[in-house]
């Protein structure tokens, strides 16, 4: 094998590259018709799983898996413009009367039954919740924020095998 150590530079490097060009390709030319024919069925063998495995593979892997890509990025567009929306009427509903937001806050915590109990303070209120499922605490924060106007702006749970725990503070102020 040969060495391309050359302090000279390029120029010695181009040689030596050229000799060991020369002596692959006697080496070659020495092979036997069935030797050559079998090197080269080889070759192209390597070419062609080279080609597949880098060119083709992954295009035809992106062009099955695209269309449902682009199928749930659309449906995630859909969700987030329908929730802009929400947000939108909600910002340009009236306002609701403290006492009411509190009368809002009171039934809907007391439709939670005892996994959760409400302490009101002034414009705030804290709510401790004990194994709520997250659907049934998605489905509660939605109808709080449409009934009673109510904004979380602290939370402190914890997942654990029976649901939700901790606590959530809300504002029962303005929008």
């Amino acid at each position: 094998m040969a060495s391309f150590r050359n302090p000279a530079g390029g120029a010695g490097i181009a040689a030596q590259f050229r000799q060991a060009q020369a002596r692959t390709l006697a080496q070659w030319q020495a092979l036997g018709d069935r030797e050559r024919l079998a090197l080269g069925g080889v070759g192209a063998l390597l070419g062609l799983l080279v080609a597949w495995s880098l060119l083709l593979a992954p295009a035809l892997r992106t062009l099955r898996t695209a269309p449902a890509e682009l199928e749930q990025l659309e449906l995630q567009l859909q969700q987030m413009q329908a929730q802009a929306q929400e947000a939108r009427a909600l910002r340009a509903a009236p306002a609701v009367p403290p006492a009411q937001a509190q009368a809002a806050l009171t039934a809907s915590v007391e439709h939670l039954g005892p996994a959760a109990r409400l302490n009101l303070a002034g414009d705030r209120a804290v709510i401790t919740l004990n194994g709520i499922t997250p659907e049934t605490l998605q489905g509660w924060l939605a109808e709080v924020r449409s009934a009673a106007r109510a904004r979380p702006v602290e939370a402190q749970l914890t997942r654990g095998p029976r649901g939700y725990a901790g606590t959530l503070v809300l504002s029962l102020g303005s929008n």
